[in-house]
């Protein structure tokens, strides 16, 4: 439920470094991925992550589709360093510095852009003009598959969601929306199938996908790494 619209403490590496050590605790997390992991399409080609952390969902994706190629896109030096500890010298994963608050960089076209609990962390502005930067850097047929913390209906959820993953205070760079709301800017935008598929308290996997053109036109899976 709160909502601090003035702080971001994902610069400092004391914070980035302290939710990593938390992270593989949060309950039902790994229910949440195998579900994404279902939806991205068997040979995607090229996948952008959005706020990569230190890689987690990249190796998990990168299991299930080897012949993928990734894009690590994230703005904390603690993460980048991480980032590029786990895949330097890897061909298969270009790591991108970059601030969600400004708009994506021209990076090319993907089959699938993939995003974990990271896009609450900017303003509610900034989320959906996201969402149609996202949509413009997806290929026709490519999939935005997005694992999120979003908002409780009520204090009292939210209260007893914090209470269910054993943390005692909210996080301050925390900017959290409904899921209604996200997945209906997705629709306006021109997404098509979008869908939350898993759904534990504040935590969801929503989908969407930007139709193909009517001819069915395929994927080319153009663009560099």
């Amino acid at each position: 439920m709160a909502s601090s619209p003035d702080v971001n403490l994902w610069s400092t590496a004391e914070h980035a470094l302290d939710y990593l050590r938390r992270a593989d605790s949060i309950p039902h997390r790994a229910e949440g991925e195998a579900t994404l992991l279902e939806l991205i399409p068997e040979n995607p080609g090229r996948i952008l992550d959005l706020g990569s952390g230190a890689g987690r969902l990249i190796t998990l994706v990168r299991a299930a589709r080897p012949r993928a190629r990734f894009v690590a896109l994230d703005f904390s030096a603690a993460m980048l360093e991480q980032l590029h500890a786990q895949f330097e010298g890897d061909p298969s994963v270009r790591i991108v510095a970059h601030d969600f608050d400004q708009p994506l960089p021209e990076l090319g076209a993907f089959g699938a852009i993939v995003s974990s609990f990271a896009i609450h962390h900017v303003h509610h502005e900034r989320k959906r003009a996201l969402y149609a930067d996202i949509f413009r850097a997806l290929e026709p047929g490519g999939i935005f598959a997005h694992l999120e913390h979003v908002d409780s209906p009520s204090r009292e959820l939210h209260a007893a969601f914090l209470k269910a993953i054993g943390w005692e205070d909210e996080d301050p760079s925390n900017k959290l929306l409904d899921l209604d709301t996200q997945m209906r800017w997705l629709r306006e935008i021109g997404f098509v199938d979008v869908d939350c598929h898993w759904k534990w308290r504040e935590l969801a996997l929503f989908a969407g996908v930007r139709p193909a053109p009517p001819d069915g036109g395929a994927r080319n899976g153009g663009g560099r790494a």
